[in-house]
């Protein structure tokens, strides 16, 4: 319990204003049970949220310690009163998250509340599954990252053995992931290995791609199978061999097919024509392959996990 006495800087406050504004932290819904719970008391006694208060008054608040700290990066997820997650797969050990596009995996310069990690860590903590403020407490991790643009599953860690794993067997491709994307044009073959060299440009953010090795570019293969045409757009199956920085992106504009939506690497006439302002791609599939031993996720093996629906796919390749 903490206790505080209302000066003049304050007075004529409504309870629930001051209360947001003295514990930013505390989300309002939860701030709004707390007062009717009474575990926020005026003058020893049970208020409501618009009363107004006077110099003098003295609060007392029940309410956890953790939320009277100041906001930071690591505290943000206290914040979320109502995290908001499309969960594919959960136990124990991991979390398989469908991510929305639009939607930051991690804080940056542009979102530090509304990410993905934060709603992760919102969801554990209120389920009392994880809490910082445990001695030696893991934060739970994100084992893979895709594109604020980009939809689909992302992994999520929740205790280090998992994390380690999973770091492990992603880095020796002992996961299979897949991926729609609508292109413009019909990629010619259908299907075949896109075998290209990629060289990011840091200072532009996007990458440049070469038909033959160049100084300081990484190999990219990339696996696609046309699915489907329809007028001038076609909807592509793609496998990633190697996992390089907006590879399918520039690898399919590089060949004269870039995907529709796609702001950096596509056609913005096209683009406005549908009104697209995202790339239609989408991580919609998932194997744990593991052909080497994988601990504690061995009952893994061999499991494969899908989306639920695509949007883009739905709405420009609906089943016939």
């Amino acid at each position: 319990m903490k206790e505080f006495t209302i000066g003049k800087n304050d007075a004529g406050q409504r309870l629930d204003r001051w209360l947001g504004k003295t514990l930013p932290l505390l989300p309002a819904p939860l701030a709004q049970k707390y007062i009717r719970l009474k575990r926020v008391k005026l003058n020893g006694k049970g208020a409501k949220r618009d009363t107004r208060l006077a110099v003098g008054d003295v609060l007392q608040l029940y309410i956890n310690d953790e939320f009277f700290d100041k906001p930071t990066e690591e505290n943000a997820f206290l914040s979320l009163y109502q995290p908001k997650l499309n969960i594919v797969y959960e136990d124990e050990n991991l979390m398989l998250l469908d991510k929305r596009p639009g939607l930051v995996v991690h804080p940056d310069e542009t979102e530090r509340v509304n990410t993905l990690i934060t709603h992760i860590q919102a969801y554990l903590y209120q389920k009392r599954e994880w809490s910082p403020y445990r001695e030696n407490s893991f934060a739970p991790a994100l084992c893979n990252r895709i594109d604020r643009n980009t939809g689909g599953i992302v992994i999520a860690a929740k205790n280090a053995e998992t994390l380690r794993i999973l770091n492990d067997k992603i880095q020796a491709r002992e996961l299979t992931k897949k991926y729609l994307c609508i292109t413009l044009g019909k990629p010619k073959p259908a299907q075949g290995t896109l075998e290209l060299f990629l060289r990011k440009d840091e200072g532009k953010k996007q990458v440049e791609v070469f038909d033959r090795p160049v100084a300081d570019a990484k190999t990219a293969l990339t696996l696609y199978k046309t699915l489907d045409s329809r007028g001038e757009l076609s909807l592509v199956e793609v496998e990633l061999l190697t996992g390089r920085t907006h590879q399918i992106r520039a690898s399919f504009a590089h060949i004269g097919h870039p995907l529709l939506g796609d702001g950096k690497y596509g056609r913005g006439e096209v683009n406005r024509r549908y009104n697209e302002t995202r790339q239609a791609l989408y991580s919609y599939y998932l194997r744990f392959d593991f052909p080497t031993d994988a601990g504690i996720l061995e009952y893994l093996r061999g499991k494969e996990f899908r989306v639920e629906s695509v949007p883009f796919a739905e709405q420009y390749f609906p089943k016939k």
